[in-house]
């Protein structure tokens, strides 16, 4: 502390209003397989929609019964976990966008007016579009083709003219143009590269078609010509002027396409699904309806494209994209990984040859998509007809695969209507299953069902619904002992067989061909449900059995939610069932008390005639009689446990003296007398003091507290005596 030494006033702060936070006690962890969404991660879900949304629909495809199990308990808890497990065999979903070139002419301007010292006449040009079915797009002057005026002028004013007239949006659907920079050749002269008009189609079969004219008759006029990818505008083998007085001998230009099977040098944007998962593949429903993912790409003028994502036949997201430049440039509009993500849905990259092969990711060519297209991977192919000799464009485009550095300034997503994603698979196939669910821990991040160790989840109950393999079961339950976080949550198999199959599996003692077990459950982190429970699923319009485990859950959070953790989750009040419609096995009287008695630990779930389907016991699986053999009393000890670690974190490095022992006794005092107001213990005491911390563990700077607890046990067996007497006697003396 500060020693003051001149004389005033101060004031020192100091906050010694500890007590013992409030901890969730129902959120709950759920391991299994999706069709989609991100794999080994602990996924906060807060409803059903954002559980869908994120993983997809139930299916009877998927491995076990994670998303129904899931889909039950958030009907009673908005807080819970789902860890989807995938095995290495997994795959992403993808599509290949076929990249193609628009087609573009140069116009290098008009004459020049006679006596005008520089002037240019007044130039019209006539531009027809064509989309990639060979459909024009201008109606005007009975389909020919819209006219577009540039007045004299200078060439610099003309090509500024040119841009105002076409660049400036106007036609941005059909036509564009392009400004800035030039290729190799002289094509700074005239209109420059501020000259070449581009369609806004792209790939194989879009066209344009331009004519000119100085006055009203469309005529021979220097400076049409097709774009020459090698030296520029004034190629001999590219410089097709308009010869005659008919649109007939327009210089017409063809786009190309990248994209053919096996070729050395094409090249594709194949796009992908963010996450692996068949629940990404686009298909139909039984009932008709359009599932999972594709793509739609739409052209926009120029050199942009919009990327359209739709989820089951809806657009979700859409994306304006370019290969040229930055800000819109297609790597910088869709994710190529599953980090700094700008699509929840797909990410992409360039691959090369149209077989899937990855090549370099444009981004690392600084967003020049066209210097990457004129490596030694790949080339373009620049396509076009003479009109001379082929004046109605039917002819056999000559290609030619030099081109300019900037020549993919022209290349774009080749617009389509949806392309569906495909072969995308879960990574639940048989064999490996297992070991996906299980995990690793030794890495960074933990899998499968390792990376519910993480005391920042606060997880409570977990459980893998549907899987009965007993390394699965094994594993959880080994993980809640070890983290002593959660209770863990099993079943017999369904179709395990009687009453006395599912106490042999239980016991370790079960050769079922509903699956088998050699080791007995024993732990007092564990509970068993049986048997299964039919319910009707929303999804596919069809009965279910659904694995008794999830309703165990269920109700636990359901407890939580009227009374408090401690309290029993099963009986009439805790433990009925209001959803299942029927149960694999109907127990009697005898049967409950072979399950629930002699060492037997599973937990009954019973078709009453009048109350209904009720879960009818609350053992946890610990063989040996203590409080610890029933789950009110192992959820209140992990509530205790949690809360005592949290409140008492400030502590450490504290002195090792009466005056922190007072501290720590002030936090949990009033913490454990809440829970004696509140039913869950009937007594308790703190004790840190000199006789728990004595001089050789204050030495080991070791704190020692010492807490008693007496939990409230629950009245199971109620027994009632009934006593008949004779009229004489005296019933208050009895």
């Amino acid at each position: 502390m500060v020693n003051y030494v001149s004389p005033g006033v101060y004031t020192i702060e100091k906050d010694i209003s500890e007590y013992a936070p409030s901890i969730n006690t129902s959120i709950v962890g759920i391991v299994g397989f999706a069709g989609k969404g991100p794999t080994n991660k602990a996924t906060l879900i807060t409803s059903q929609n954002n559980l869908i949304n994120t993983f997809g629909s139930p299916s009877e495809a998927l491995l076990g019964q994670a998303l129904e199990g899931s889909l039950e308990i958030l009907e009673q808890t908005n807080s819970m976990y789902f860890i989807r497990a995938a095995a290495s065999t997994a795959t992403d979903a993808s599509a290949n966008m076929i990249i193609g070139t628009c087609p573009s002419v140069i116009v290098s301007g008009a004459t020049a007016v006679a006596g005008g010292y520089g002037v240019l006449h007044p130039l019209t040009l006539r531009i027809q579009a064509y989309d990639n079915a060979g459909v024009s797009q201008y109606a005007d002057n009975g389909g020919a083709g819209k006219d577009f005026s540039i007045p004299a002028g200078t060439a610099v004013s003309q090509a500024e003219a040119l841009r105002k007239i076409i660049g400036g949006g106007l036609d941005a659907d059909k036509i564009g143009i392009f400004d800035g920079g030039s290729p190799v050749g002289s094509l700074a002269t005239g209109l420059g590269l501020s000259g070449a008009i581009v369609g806004s189609y792209a790939g194989s079969g879009a066209s344009i078609s331009v004519s000119a004219c100085t006055g009203t008759t469309f005529a021979e006029v220097n400076g049409i010509s097709v774009l020459s990818p090698v030296s520029g505008m004034n190629s001999a083998a590219a410089n097709y002027g308009a010869s005659a007085n008919s649109l007939a001998s327009a210089c017409r230009a063809y786009g190309s396409t990248y994209l053919s099977t096996g070729a050395a040098n094409s090249a594709a944007y194949k796009v992908e699904s963010l996450h692996p998962g068949a629940g990404y593949n686009a298909g139909l429903k039984t009932d008709g309806n359009t599932s999972g993912n594709s793509i739609t790409v739409s052209r926009l003028g120029s050199q942009n494209f919009s990327v359209n994502v739709n989820q089951d036949g809806t657009t979700e997201e859409t994306f304006k994209c370019s290969f040229v430049g930055s800000g819109a440039f297609i790597e910088d509009s869709i994710n190529t990984g599953e980090t700094n993500t700008t699509s929840d849905i797909i990410k992409g990259n360039l691959i090369k040859n149209g077989t899937g092969v990855a090549a370099v990711k444009l981004s690392d060519f600084g967003g020049k998509f066209g210097t990457l297209m004129n490596s030694t991977d790949f080339s373009i192919t620049t396509q076009f007809l003479n009109p001379a000799t082929n004046p109605t464009g039917t002819g056999t485009p000559t290609a030619s695969t030099l081109i300019a550095p900037d020549g993919a300034r022209w290349n774009k997503l080749v617009a389509s209507t949806a392309t569906n994603l495909a072969n995308g698979s879960n990574g639940d196939e048989a064999g490996t299953a297992d070991a996906a669910l299980i995990g690793n821990a030794a890495v960074e991040p933990k899998t499968g069902m390792q990376s519910l160790d993480d005391t920042t989840l606060n997880i409570g109950i977990a459980l893998v619904p549907g899987i009965q393999s007993q390394s699965v079961q094994n594993a959880l339950i080994t993980l809640a002992e070890t983290t002593q976080n959660f209770l863990a949550l099993v079943s017999p198999p369904v179709a395990v067989g009687t009453v006395q199959d599912a106490i042999d599996w239980s016991n370790g003692k079960s050769s079922s061909t509903a699956g088998s077990r050699t080791a007995p459950i024993n732990s007092s982190y564990a509970a068993i449900y049986w048997p299964w429970v039919k319910v009707f699923s929303t999804f596919d319009g069809l009965d279910r059995w659904y694995d008794p485990a999830i309703y165990g859950a269920r109700q636990m959070a359901f407890t939580d939610a009227v009374a408090d953790s401690w309290f029993a989750p099963a009986g009439y009040r805790r433990g009925r069932l209001t959803k299942p419609t029927e149960v694999e096995v109907k127990l009697n009287q005898g049967d409950r008390d072979s399950m629930y008695s002699g060492g037997n630990v599973v937990n009954p779930i019973v078709s009453f005639p009048q109350q209904g389907i009720t879960i009818f016991g609350q053992r946890t699986t610990q063989r040996s009689p203590s409080a610890l053999d029933r789950i009110n009393v192992r959820r209140l000890m992990i509530y205790i446990r949690k809360v005592i670690v949290a409140a008492t974190q400030r502590f450490v490095f504290e002195p090792n003296d009466q005056f922190t022992w007072s501290q720590i006794e002030g936090v949990l005092n009033p913490f454990l007398d809440d829970i004696r107001r509140r039913r869950g213990i009937t007594e308790f005491r703190v004790v840190c003091d000199e006789t728990t911390n004595t001089p050789l563990r204050v030495d080991r700077n070791e704190l020692w507290t010492k807490v008693l607890i007496k939990p409230t046990k629950t009245a199971e067996i109620l027994i009632f005596e009934i006593n008949l007497t004779n009229q004489s006697a005296q019933l208050g003396s009895l």
